[in-house]
């Protein structure tokens, strides 16, 4: 399994719009093959601090995610939306 974390601080008046958009990408990629986890979530200190949490079967199921249709249409949107760069992290679970 990999795990990703990708934060994102987005711009106070896109959040509605980015909200609507991650909503959307939740969805559509929560229904994909290898998906086994997929949320968008918003900080509570900071309503311009959103993170998705995913987790993946393998990099494969990634890379075909990262291909599909509503992926590569929302993910452009959203980088008009942000305050800064984004930041993606990788993980594996240590056992």
């Amino acid at each position: 399994m990999i795990k990703i974390v990708a934060k994102q601080i987005i711009r106070k008046e896109c959040i509605p719009q980015y909200q609507a958009l991650a909503k959307e990408l939740v969805e559509k990629s929560r229904a994909e093959e290898g998906n086994i986890a997929y949320s968008s979530n918003q900080s509570i200190s900071d309503e311009r601090i959103h993170c998705f949490i995913e987790i993946w079967k393998d990099q494969e199921a990634i890379d075909i995610h990262n291909a599909t249709e509503h992926f590569t249409r929302i993910i452009p949107q959203f980088a008009e939306m942000f305050d800064g760069p984004e930041v993606v992290d990788l993980y594996t679970e240590v056992e």
